[in-house]
């Protein structure tokens, strides 16, 4: 068993609306299905956290959106977290589950940089993980007059200064 598992952010349908859809899409699915390949063709463990959006929302439980976007759908069996906040450890099982399984490294990827990547990345080195980040396999939107590439750029170079290892999708084993 890998003591290094595959954590997926929020990937889910609400966050590619055609009017307002997040930043490089196709790539960003292209690349965290390549990922869950590999780890699921290495026995590493593969967990989805999806955001539980406020009732309304695109991403409200209740809605469509809020499901695993279908180009990388769990497969039967595979861990299926909601949270409410931008950090996936918060309120959720994960931490225990990351223990339970002997994990010690996780390899972070996902939707929003900014926001949910950015916030699980700083808690899960916090929380004594070393993490890697997958520096072509998150996404954002532009926001605060950036555009998203900015917004990716800048949080790759301060977390993997910081909280994390970046690598490429492409160079990521299990």
């Amino acid at each position: 068993m890998s003591s290094r598992a595959l954590v997926v952010i929020d990937v889910q349908v609400g966050m590619f609306d055609p009017a307002d859809p997040v930043h490089d899409g196709d790539r960003l699915l292209a690349r965290v299905a390549a990922l869950l390949e590999r780890a699921r063709a290495a026995g590493a463990p593969v967990l989805f956290v999806r955001q539980d959006g406020k009732p309304g929302s695109p991403l409200a439980p209740d809605a469509p959106g809020h499901a695993v976007h279908p180009a990388v759908a769990p497969l039967a069996g595979e861990v299926q977290l909601r949270k409410t906040t931008p950090d996936s450890f918060h309120g959720t099982a994960l931490d225990a589950m990351l223990h339970a399984r002997g994990i010690n490294e996780v390899v972070l990827c996902g939707i929003q940089t900014d926001l949910c990547v950015d916030t699980t990345c700083r808690r899960a080195a916090s929380l004594g993980y070393d993490v890697i980040l997958v520096r072509d396999a998150h996404s954002t939107w532009p926001r605060l007059g950036l555009d998203a590439a900015r917004i990716v750029s800048h949080h790759n170079d301060l977390l993997c200064d910081w909280f994390a290892t970046g690598a490429l999708a492409a160079e990521v084993t299990f």
